[in-house]
């Protein structure tokens, strides 16, 4: 987690996977504002959004994960030089150009996984926005960035808290991560078996894609934050803690051994962590929105309710099982919320078929990105037979 050699924003590339989500819109407004240079950049079905971006910062490379997506910004894009691929592979061909001494990865799911590990593999520092990455694979990734040199750092705004907070020293008792509560606070369980889709979508302090939304509304996201932090900080999870923070100014928090807790506080914007990934150990003047101390109020933290959150203890009790019985938890997560959103099945279900899930691959070991694919492709089908 050390940071390397200084650097400099001015004349620095980057590559952006998922530039046309909101980490991905975000991080170009930072790459815009600081003067960085774009290489390459990656989405998945938004031509439209994609063909302005890259025209906006003329990439060497513009990838769409859907190849009947690549093959219409190919035409929109046939009088530039930029060249266009679609696939898997291509967003991993991304990921693999040596240009970008950053990449900055902020695709949905585990299809995070390779792009992140070609990053690594030539030694770059990987900006991660994608948590379900270390969710599925962190063991992998972890020991890929030891031997290998390359830098990761969090973009996640609670990880780029601790992050931050150990800088002042690494003799911490224990990791706090904040989370917001999401748009049922305080709702009893029985009130979560009638949720909407439209409802869980109203997350009421972050702009973010559709499935981390569901995931914060469930709590399951703040589950999996939880194993991101054991791999970035290599803390056991007896030393994470999860506080429900309603105001999401303090974005997270560690106590020192000596008693004390450092807190980073921040504005709800991601464009802070976002450029601290891009330019630590540097801070710059930049595009994000500064926090008022006199206008944020009263600050409560409080923990979180694990019985109308099941999603939060089942992520907490399969966070030490090791990479296999984790990528069948965030198959089994990603397969419920989108049948959830698709109106298959009610809100509730999603722990359901989590649980079915992760119980019959709680034994699964997996130790290299062939296993973990599989385990994910395997526990993918078997959510499937769960929702029929």
């Amino acid at each position: 987690m050390k940071a390397g050699n200084i650097y400099k924003a001015p004349g620095k590339n980057i590559t952006v996977l998922g530039s046309t989500g909101s980490i991905g819109k975000n991080a170009l407004d930072v790459a815009q504002a600081l003067g960085l240079g774009v290489i390459a950049l990656a989405a998945d079905k938004n031509t439209v959004l994609m063909e302005e971006q890259a025209r906006r910062f003329k990439p060497k490379l513009a990838v769409m994960r859907n190849e009947s997506a690549a093959e219409k910004l190919a035409l929109a894009l046939a009088d530039t030089d930029i060249k266009v691929l679609g696939g898997e592979t291509a967003v991993v061909e991304a990921a693999s150009l040596d240009e970008a001494q950053t990449v900055l990865s902020a695709v949905t799911g585990g299809s995070g996984l390779l792009p992140a590990l070609a990053a690594i593999e030539r030694g770059a520092r990987l900006a991660l926005a994608n948590k379900e990455t270390l969710v599925c694979g962190g063991n992998l990734i972890m020991r890929r960035v030891a031997e290998t040199g390359a830098e990761l750092i969090p973009v996640d705004s609670e990880h780029s808290a601790v992050f931050q907070c150990l800088t002042a020293g690494d003799e911490y008792s224990r990791i706090i991560l904040t989370a917001s509560g999401g748009p049922f606070l305080g709702c009893s369980p029985a009130e979560m078996a009638s949720v909407t889709p439209g409802e869980a979508l109203r997350h009421p302090k972050w702009k973010m894609g559709a499935k981390v939304t569901i995931d914060s509304a469930t709590l399951m996201n703040k589950g999996f934050e939880v194993i991101e932090a054991m791999h970035l900080f290599s803390a056991p999870p007896g030393k994470i803690d999860v506080l429900i923070h309603p105001q999401s100014v303090v974005h997270s928090m560690v106590e020192f051994i000596d008693g004390s807790i450092m807190a980073q506080l921040g504005a709800q914007d991601m464009r802070l962590p976002i450029q601290l990934a891009l330019t630590w150990p540097e801070r710059l003047c930049g595009p994000a929105r500064r926090l008022s101390l006199t206008d944020m109020g009263a600050l409560t933290f409080f923990k979180p309710d694990t019985d109308a959150f099941p999603c939060l203890r089942l992520a907490l009790e399969s966070a030490p099982g090791g990479d296999g019985v984790c990528a069948a938890l965030n198959a089994a997560d990603e397969t419920a919320v989108e049948a959830f959103l698709s109106g298959r099945i009610g809100f509730t279900d999603i722990y359901r078929i989590a649980t079915e899930v992760t119980s019959r691959f709680e034994h699964i070991t997996a130790n290299t990105a062939d296993d973990i694919l599989a385990v994910s492709e395997s526990a993918g089908r078997y959510a499937e037979e769960c929702i029929l």
